[in-house]
């Protein structure tokens, strides 16, 4: 290797997972109706409606920008502003594709601790303005699992969605890696219905590239109705693709023996692995407390400059604050080596 490892830099650096590749494989034998009207893809589609428990829409894209982007798109006009936390990716990683796709729609940032919505800044947020000079809101958007590392817990979702829903915006949630979340909610008897649709979601972008996929991301429309012509808008978007099958098979095997679960919480596992023995070393401070698989520590510049000889991580957070990402191929072997580095 010439270079830092980038076990810790993202979960998108690394690779397909086993289930998604031989799927690609299979589904490469022969040939199969083309933009989506496969047996895969429609097979996927089955399986995601019995994982949320209810009757979907779900069209699939390429990648999270465009799943984000074009979500919101068809819950809002282009003179209706789009509410998200302000370390959302539709505020800080999404290079204006969010106003480029709505036609100019406004995205307002929010405040809140640990990469939450505070209700009370949603609630101020809606007073803004002064009648037609001002954007009027149209949605709202809240990241599961959030950038700080942290799951919304479904009452809390309920809450902010409620208040959303009386002032007529919809919701939408951006869930690049909600299979986290749904991983590390699971044992608490919390399914993936009780944190979207049940909780007032309305669409959720769906993440299969962090947790281990190649190139497809899901939009699942919960209130059909939202999704008229949405096909048009992906279309039009550069966003359906031709071979769809092989997005599709990737999702219906990930999907039909949990697998996409099991990927998730060993990425979760892994983290909590590596902030329990950051902490238990007692020299470098543990940002947040991990729920899924995103830790955050705080290092001075020197220490940062030498583990970044070995390691590739980000800075977030401030001066001093750093972010290690964990993935479903993540080795416990290299939570310890860098561990050791650490202490």
């Amino acid at each position: 290797m010439t270079g830092p490892d980038y076990q810790f830099a993202s979960d998108n650096a690394a690779g397909v997972c086993p289930e998604a590749w031989a799927a690609l494989d299979a589904a490469n034998h022969g040939s199969a109706a083309s933009y989506g009207a496969d047996d895969y893809s429609q097979q996927a589609r089955r399986l995601i409606s019995q994982v949320f428990e209810t009757d979907c829409e779900v069209f699939f894209v390429f990648n999270g920008t465009a799943a984000n982007a074009l979500a919101v798109s068809a819950l809002g006009r282009s003179h209706q502003s789009v509410l998200c936390h302000e370390s959302a990716h539709l505020e800080t990683d999404e290079c204006g594709a969010p106003e480029f796709f709505t036609g100019g729609s406004k995205v307002l940032p929010l405040a809140g601790a640990h990469g939450k919505i505070d209700i009370s800044a949603l609630q101020t947020a809606l007073e803004r303005g002064h009648g037609f000079h001002f954007p009027k809101p149209g949605t709202l958007s809240l990241t599961q699992s959030t950038e700080s590392g942290t799951v919304y817990r479904p009452a809390e979702i309920a809450a902010l969605a409620e208040v959303a829903h009386a002032r007529g915006l919809r919701v939408q949630m951006d869930g690049a890696r909600f299979a986290n979340a749904a991983a590390a909610l699971a044992p608490h008897g919390i399914s993936p219905a009780d944190l979207t649709w049940k909780a007032g979601v309305d669409v959720l972008s769906f993440g299969g590239t962090k947790n281990g996929m190649l190139t497809t991301e899901a939009i699942v429309f919960f209130r059909r109705e939202l999704a008229q012509d949405f096909a048009y808008r992906a279309k039009q978007g550069g966003q359906v693709g031709s071979k769809q099958r092989f997005a599709g098979a990737q999702w219906a095997a990930m999907l039909q023996d949990g697998a996409w679960l099991r990927h998730a919480a060993h990425a979760n596992r892994c983290a909590k692995l590596l902030a329990d023995q950051v902490r238990a070393g007692g020299k470098v401070p543990v940002m947040f407390e991990p729920e899924v698989n995103a830790v955050f520590l705080e290092l001075e510049p020197e220490q940062a400059r030498r583990l970044g000889q070995r390691w590739a991580f980000y800075p977030f957070f401030g001066q001093h604050g750093y972010r290690f990402m964990c993935s479903w191929a993540t080795p416990v072997a290299a939570v310890e080596e860098l561990v050791a580095e650490l202490i």
